[in-house]
């Protein structure tokens, strides 16, 4: 496929997303509706469409399109701002899109508003400035971006150093993350990971390393049963259980996303117990609970762009009750002398400090021993962790 026809690709995909299509389901079908179209076709619209995703509202604007944004305006808007004339690619010639109208070809007449330049929904813009400060903005220019490629180093199979030559050898180049001591950053053909072999014989997976740096916070030494309340796919469970033995349960809310846990644990070496909520409550207590609990996402919106602009704030009042509903079902699980782990892929203060907050004024007897924020300027997605403990009687 030529560059003008692979746009024209994502605009039929990204209009579909837009008539209401979840992102991959609309890929999907445009790729079961033009087999002809080969992986490097497929992966660079998949890049087209994401990229427009993380930054609809200033492609938009580019395109000519504030308000209610067409996949058409956004690839127009997508290639101004990167630099290049749209007239260019929407040629009508073949299969590349039709010429511009005389209202696409002219530029937008003034500065974009701040918040449609950094791609922040107006509603949510207070409540992230006041979360992040100074760093609001630039945190939130580096959304628009691509989430790098980090792989987490099985350090009970192999060492940082082993696994990285065990990559370079199959043509795929990391560097170590400062954010944590278990990852690697991929920095050269990462779409060659899910078939080399130290990705099939589990000595890498892939974990953000924000979120291997929230494992690494978390007190493992001497615990001997550790439940992983919302394991979803069980990222953290396998990272805790490479750090240190113990026995581990897993449990979700939706026990199909932990399907693909029992052969992950296998690949890494690790015993993993899936509970459902009956058995989890039986085994208790535990001496650490996991609650990597449902949140906005905003420290993953690189990842899954649809989330930011489908959050409203009735969605995001619902989160923090159901935030705080968990705190409150499954502080009891932990044993004596336990920790509390509470746990966001957010950046908002709302779901992170102030549910800590007010969780400690609600709930007599526990305190905070630590807690700490990540944001995306530190090289991974946005954490937030709080480890929580009894006040010693």
């Amino acid at each position: 496929m030529t560059p003008a026809a692979r746009i024209a690709a994502a605009i039929e995909i990204l209009d579909r997303h837009l008539a209401g299509s979840p992102a991959e389901q609309a890929l999907t079908g445009w790729a079961r509706g033009h087999r002809f179209a080969g992986s490097g076709d497929r992966a660079a619209i998949r890049d087209h469409v994401f990229d427009a995703l993380r930054c609809k509202r200033s492609f938009g604007a580019l395109g000519g399109a504030v308000d209610l944004p067409t996949g058409r305006a956004l690839m127009i808007g997508a290639l101004r701002d990167a630099a290049i004339a749209p007239e260019t690619l929407f040629t009508g010639e073949g299969h590349a899109p039709g010429p511009l109208t005389a209202t696409e070809a002219c530029l937008p007449a003034a500065e974009l508003p701040c918040n449609v330049a950094i791609d922040c929904p107006d509603w949510l813009a207070p409540v992230l400035e006041d979360s992040l400060g100074d760093a609001f903005v630039p945190v939130m220019r580096l959304l628009r971006q691509r989430a790098p490629v980090t792989l987490r180093v099985n350090l009970s199979r192999t060492s940082r150093v082993e696994a990285q030559a065990a990559l370079a050898a199959e043509g795929i180049a990391a560097l170590p993350h400062p954010l944590a001591e278990t990852a690697l950053q991929v920095t050269e053909n990462p779409q060659k990971l899910r078939a080399c072999a130290p990705y099939l014989d589990g000595r890498v997976e892939l974990q953000d390393s924000a979120s291997q740096a929230v494992v690494a916070m978390l007190p493992l030494t001497g615990a001997k049963r550790v439940l992983d309340y919302c394991a979803g796919g069980g990222g953290k469970t396998l990272a805790m259980a490479a750090r240190a033995p113990a026995d581990y349960v897993a449990h979700d809310i939706a026990p199909q996303r932990m399907r693909d846990l029992p052969e992950r644990a296998r690949r890494a070496g690790i015993r993993v117990d899936l509970a459902d909520p009956a058995r989890v409550a039986a085994l208790a207590p535990y001496d650490l609970v996991l609650l990597d609990v449902p949140c906005s996402g905003s420290g993953s919106w690189r990842r899954a762009p649809e989330a930011k602009w489908a959050l409203t704030p009735a969605r995001l009042a619902e989160l923090r009750q159901i935030q705080a509903h968990i705190l409150d079902e499954t502080h009891a699980f932990v044993a004596p002398g336990g920790v509390l782990a509470y746990v966001t892929c957010s950046m908002l203060g709302v779901e992170n400090g102030d549910q800590v907050a007010t969780f400690l004024q609600r709930t007599p007897g526990w305190h905070c021993l630590e807690q700490r924020s990540f944001t995306p300027l530190e090289g991974g997605d946005g954490f937030f962790c709080a480890l929580l403990t009894r006040v010693p009687a």
